[in-house]
C-alpha cells in the first residue's frame, strides 16, 4: 500500500524529511482495514477512536435524516485524511461511508502525539490539510447556495479533477471516477433527473467525457469558467511548498 498520493499532497505545502516519511509510511502500515463499497467506515453518534487515512479508493462525508434523505459534504479520495482533530470530540455528528471499495488505515492518538512532539514540518502539513478542507467546505456552501446546476457540477468536476491530479491520480485528460448520479445528486443538492440533465449539458457542450467510471476533461480551463471555478481555494502553489526539510 502506496502513502504516495498522501506525501506528495502534504509536500506541496511542507518538504517533509525522510524521517517524517518513515513515520508516515510506519503509521498507515500499522492498522490497515479493507472495506467494501457502500459501507460505513465510522457512524454519526460512535465515539471518535481513530483518524482515518484513505489509503485506496473514494469514501464521502454525509449526513443523514431520519427518512432517509442524505446530503454528501465531502468526497475524499486516496490520500486524504478524515478529521485530523476528530480527537476533541465525544461522538461523531457525521458519518464516513465508501464509495467503492476502501483500504483505510487508522491512525491512533499516540500516532499524533508522537507527531507533535518531534515532527513539527508534519503537524504544519496536517494544519495546512485541515485548512484547504475548510476553504473547500466554503466552496461547497457557495455551490449549493450561489451556483446554477451547471456551474454546480462543473465546479465539483473540476475540483475534484484538480484533486486527483495534486495526487498523481490523473493520466492526462482523463481520472477514475466511480460517482453514481445519485452520489452527485447528494453532493449537489439536485434531483437525480437534474444530475442526468446537466452531465447532458456539460457532455453537448464538449466540457466533459464520461465513460464507465472514467471522467475526461478534454478542456479543463473551459470546465473551469462554465463553473465560475477558481482554483485558489485548494492553495496548490503557496508559498510554503519550497520549504527546505533540513532549514
Amino acid at each position: 500500500m502506496s502513502l504516495a498520493s498522501l506525501i506528495r499532497k502534504l509536500e506541496q505545502f511542507v518538504r517533509l524529511s525522510p524521517t517524517d516519511h518513515a513515520i508516515l509510511g510506519r503509521a498507515a502500515a500499522e492498522r490497515v482495514r479493507h472495506l467494501p463499497a457502500r459501507v460505513d467506515i465510522v457512524r454519526e453518534g460512535d465515539k471518535p477512536r481513530d483518524v482515518h487515512l484513505i489509503l485506496a479508493g473514494w469514501a464521502c462525508r454525509y449526513k443523514q435524516l431520519e427518512d432517509g434523505r442524505r446530503q454528501v459534504v465531502a468526497f475524499f479520495l486516496p490520500g486524504d485524511i478524515c478529521d485530523v482533530n476528530i480527537f476533541i470530540l465525544r461522538e461523531m455528528d457525521h458519518s464516513i461511508g465508501t464509495i467503492t471499495p476502501v483500504s483505510v488505515a487508522d491512525l491512533s492518538r499516540e500516532f499524533f502525539d508522537t507527531v507533535a512532539a518531534g515532527h513539527p514540518r508534519i503537524v504544519t502539513a496536517f494544519w495546512w490539510e485541515t485548512l484547504v478542507n475548510a476553504a473547500i467546505q466554503r466552496e461547497w456552501t457557495m455551490n449549493l447556495g450561489q451556483r446554477t446546476a451547471s456551474e454546480r457540477m462543473a465546479h465539483l468536476l473540476c475540483e475534484i479533477f484538480l484533486r486527483l491530479r495534486l495526487g498523481g491520480l490523473t493520466n492526462g485528460e482523463g481520472c477514475d471516477f466511480p460517482l453514481t448520479q445519485a452520489d452527485l445528486a447528494d453532493a449537489t443538492g439536485l434531483s437525480k433527473v437534474h444530475v442526468n440533465r446537466t452531465l447532458q449539458e456539460l457532455r453537448a457542450a464538449d466540457l466533459i467525457v464520461l465513460k464507465g467510471k472514467t471522467l475526461v476533461v478534454p478542456d479543463l480551463g473551459r470546465l473551469m469558467q462554465a463553473g465560475l471555478f477558481n482554483p485558489n481555494y485548494l492553495h496548490m502553489e503557496h508559498e510554503g511548498r519550497q520549504l527546505d526539510a533540513n532549514e
